[in-house]
């Protein structure tokens, strides 16, 4: 279990203050005797001074670790044992450290380093978890090849690379490629093996296996496709062929993280790779795409080159997610990609950097690198190099790519490694787009423009608000991708990048036989706050003409918003040109289901929220839900004649297969019915419920039903059929707190965390719970305060559990100052209390603290 009570305060670590370490770590040898309470692991480890070194302190990360024996050499030493590792005395030329420790497994709840779940030993190492294993210089740029051999009675024992020999009782593994402790895993349990095989572009035959507990081979299938389908696109587009004669992936239930990439041994959430039409949603399948897809990416982008330090996360961790979402556009729909990757990016990151959590995608100090796993680091980080695909072009960015994997494979890396890459492949000098990496916050881009004599001009002035210890911001780089239409709809420019490198800018466009209607920020070039006057009737205009399909659902989203402010304010009836336009569309059926459906879905009550505060006004959580219940009655009663014949049309026939167009019928489907069930009284819903043969349907109509606060009956008859499954019990659980009215969602929440399946040590049942507690915004934010005690309680108990995820889920407090003054004393005061409980962690300190004084 990580320490809770650190004798001193946090210490804070700066990006300026780094030194490399002063030895290399030239082979690792590792023996793991397994026993759940009393591990033993033997470390020998070959380490040689670094002939520039100027820095030859020999510190060795270690915690919670008792220390049996330690030599140099073969002799017997006594290294000094300090907070954080132990120092000790060692010879100038090359030696050979052995020490043998003691861990505990079975009570590590942090998940952190070597642990146990039910029954199974799994390890997590990334951050900083091997310091929990053993000994070791445990930072990313120390790199090394392991050997690693497992001793114990368990049935299959896994670590990295490639198998070196196995008998009874025992199992060797080699890994030849150098790696940092982060990437090292360790696997063993009752587990039963899903093969599968590739062969590479060269040739190559390479072993698959997703490894899961008996009972669940069933649910592997959709996961090796996907595993394969990702070497395939790799090798396709980056030219990136797998580099050992093994891929394994193995299930864990009790995981803080989605995944992990550990060399040839990646570890999952259960949630993110078990997959079955009858237990997961069309969203779960293909979530697990891009996870699979992301770790698999990370193989090169992560492992072959790593980062430096932790302040460099954002190299392996953008690069890989952008790489991951080209991917889901290829093999699904990049229209609809784009616009929920934008729906995610201002869900999450836009209210991280414009709070008191800001900070840059290379932050400059932290004192816990666990809480920087952020969306900045990650979504935004991958915004940051589309922008670069796109100033560059496509041809310009695989070339610097290539070059970035002959130059630095093997190494690990810096921010300035990478744009170096770039500057030498294109020619391009990239100081200023550099701050995009050290500078936090969104940009806001206002836009004017200007039409005579055929000349339209477009003038953009940008800036950031300031930001903790970041008051000032230069001018960034921002690329605007920009079309221009005709009045009648036709497109008379297409899409051209102009590049802002300028507080204030102006582009002309000639030779226009009338004023544009200008499409800007097409494909969301940019992760900027477009600030433009407009009307509604252009908006509507757009929706129905704009080329850009992402552009054009930013015209839908922004009628929506506009709508639901006028409805908050001054309690106007929902637009009916708006409404108009909706049912226009969505009786469209030559338009892709799956964007009818993105357009149906409405702003997040949270994202009106925020609409409402940057506009000057105190957004009320009660007055934004009864807006959004308002507009959707309204919806469904205009849209009543055409629902039947909708739902009949979106109703997918036959097997059901997880691909993009079921999918999309599927997901407008499912918005069907929920406006159908306002208006039948459910009889839909539950018709649909009982025929269902997969989970998107049968969840669907569940959700439906509650949601009308109907389906008590279907509810009990869902637990009934799934209590054993755990990963679909995480959904029941959610769907009742998400579904409740505002008034209820807190005592829903507090009943079920009494439930007998309710687990505060399995970070996915929390989650679940808590994350639909905090995801439910008038429920959370209701004026009784419940929801803000209820959460903060809990995360004091999880807190002496399991830190990491204690301090990911404090986030949820971060928008407090939009608030009224009741809210915000209320929400003060739980945060107060969290940070007063005696002996809290490191994570969640500073957590409490920056959100506290941001």
């Amino acid at each position: 279990m990580k320490d809770a009570s650190p004798a001193t305060a946090p210490k804070t670590f700066y990006l300026k203050d780094y030194t490399p370490f002063g030895y290399d770590a030239e082979s690792v040898h590792l023996t793991f005797r397994l026993a759940p309470e009393t591990t033993r692991v033997l470390s020998k480890i070959r380490f040689a001074p670094k002939p520039d070194a100027a820095d030859r302190t020999f510190f060795l990360h270690g915690e919670e670790l008792k220390l049996i024996s330690a030599k140099i050499d073969g002799e017997e030493v006594s290294p000094e044992l300090v907070e954080g590792g132990l120092k000790c005395e060692v010879p100038a030329a090359p030696f050979t450290w052995e020490a043998e420790v003691e861990i505990n497994p079975a009570g590590n709840t942090a998940l952190e380093g070597l642990y146990m779940s039910n029954r199974m030993y799994c390890t997590q190492c990334e951050a900083e978890g091997f310091r929990k294993i053993t000994y070791y210089p445990d930072r990313p740029d120390v790199m090394s090849t392991f050997t690693v051999r497992i001793e114990g009675d368990e049935p299959v024992m896994l670590s990295n690379g490639n198998p070196m020999g196995q008998g009874e009782g025992w199992a060797e593994w080699h890994d030849p490629w150098p790696k940092p402790a982060y990437l090292f895993a360790l696997v063993a349990g009752d587990l039963v093996n899903y093969p599968g095989s590739f062969t590479t572009k060269s040739g190559k035959e390479v072993e698959l296996n997703i490894w899961v507990r008996p009972g669940d081979e069933g649910k592997c299938a959709f996961g090796m496709e996907a595993l394969k389908k990702s070497m395939k696109w790799d090798e396709d587009v980056y030219g990136l062929e797998y580099d050992l004669d093994l891929f394994n992936i193995v299930a864990v239930d009790d995981f803080n993280m989605g995944a992990m990439e550990n060399k040839g041994l990646n570890i999952f959430n259960s949630s993110c790779v078990l997959a079955s039409p009858e237990t997961s949603t069309d969203a779960n399948f293909e979530r697990i795409e891009a996870i699979i897809a992301h770790e698999y990416f990370h193989n090169w982008t992560g492992n072959r080159i790593t980062c430096r330090d932790w302040f460099q996360l954002c190299l392996k961790e953008g690069l890989t997610v952008f790489r991951d979402a080209q991917f889901t556009a290829d093999m699904r729909s990049e229209p609809v990609k784009r616009i929920e990757d934008v729906i995610a990016l201002r869900a999450r990151q836009f209210p991280e950097d414009n709070g008191p959590l800001a900070h840059p995608p290379r932050p400059e100090q932290y004192q816990e690198i666990n809480n920087f796993y952020t969306a900045t680091v990650y979504e935004k980080g991958a915004e940051v190099i589309g922008m670069l695909k796109r100033l560059v072009g496509d041809e310009n960015y695989y070339k610097a790519l290539q070059l970035y994997f002959e130059r630095h494979d093997g190494q690990a890396c810096t921010i300035e490694d990478w744009l170096k890459v770039f500057e030498d492949a294109t020619g391009r000098g990239l100081s200023q787009f550099k701050l995009w990496y050290s500078q936090a916050g969104t940009p806001r881009v206002k836009v004017s423009e200007d039409y005579a004599d055929g000349t339209y001009t477009l003038t953009f002035e940008q800036s950031t608000p300031p930001t903790p210890g970041q008051p000032d911001k230069a001018p960034r780089v921002i690329p605007v991708a920009v079309g221009l239409l005709s009045p009648n709809g036709d497109e008379v420019r297409g899409t051209e990048v102009l590049e802002l490198t300028e507080a204030k800018q102006s582009f002309t466009f000639e030779g226009l036989a009338s004023k544009p209607v200008p499409s800007i920020l097409r494909e969301f070039s940019a992760p900027v706050i477009l600030e433009r006057a407009t009307t509604n009737a252009e908006r509507a205009f757009l929706l129905a003409h704009d080329t850009d399909p992402f552009n054009r659902w930013e015209a839908g989203n922004a009628l929506a918003k506009e709508v639901r402010v006028a409805m908050v304010l001054d309690g106007a009836a929902p637009d009916a040109a708006y409404l108009d336009a909706l049912e226009k569309l969505v009786r469209d059926d030559e338009q892709d289901p799956a964007f009818r459906a993105l357009v149906l879905t409405p702003p997040s009550q949270s994202d009106i929220a925020q609409t409402l505060f940057d506009r000057g006004h105190t957004p009320d959580p009660q007055k934004i839900y009864d807006a959004a219940e308002t507009f959707a009655q309204t919806l469904a009663q205009q849209l009543e004649t055409s629902l039947p014949r909708l739902y009949a049309a979106t109703t997918v026939d036959g097997p059901y297969a997880p691909d993009a167009e079921g999918a999309g019928k599927r997901a407008l489907n499912g918005r069907i019915l929920s406006l159908l069930t306002r208006l039948d009284g459910g009889d839909q819903a539950a018709r649909q419920y009982q025929a269902a043969d997969n989970m998107t349907q049968q969840y669907a109509a569940l959700g439906a039903l509650l949601k009308s606060e109907k389906g008590e009956a279907q509810s009990q008859a869902f637990f009934n059929q799934w209590q054993d499954d755990r990963l679909v019990m995480d959904k029941w659980f959610a769907l009742q707190i998400a579904c409740a009215a505002p008034e209820k969602t807190a005592a829903v929440a507090a009943a079920l965390t009494k439930h007998p399946l309710f687990s505060m040590k399995n970070p996915n049942r929390f989650r679940a719970v808590f994350g639909a507690l905090a995801g439910s915004h008038a429920g959370f934010h209701h004026a009784s305060g419940e929801g803000y005690q209820l959460l903060a309680k809990n995360l004091i108990a999880l807190d002496k559990l399991n830190p990491q995820t204690t301090a990911r889920m404090c986030a949820a407090f971060q928008t407090w100052k939009r608030y009224d003054a009741d809210r915000q004393s209320l929400i003060r005061a739980q945060l107060k209390r969290i940070a007063g409980t005696d002996g809290l962690s490191r994570d969640t300190t500073e957590m409490v603290t920056r959100i506290l004084d941001g």
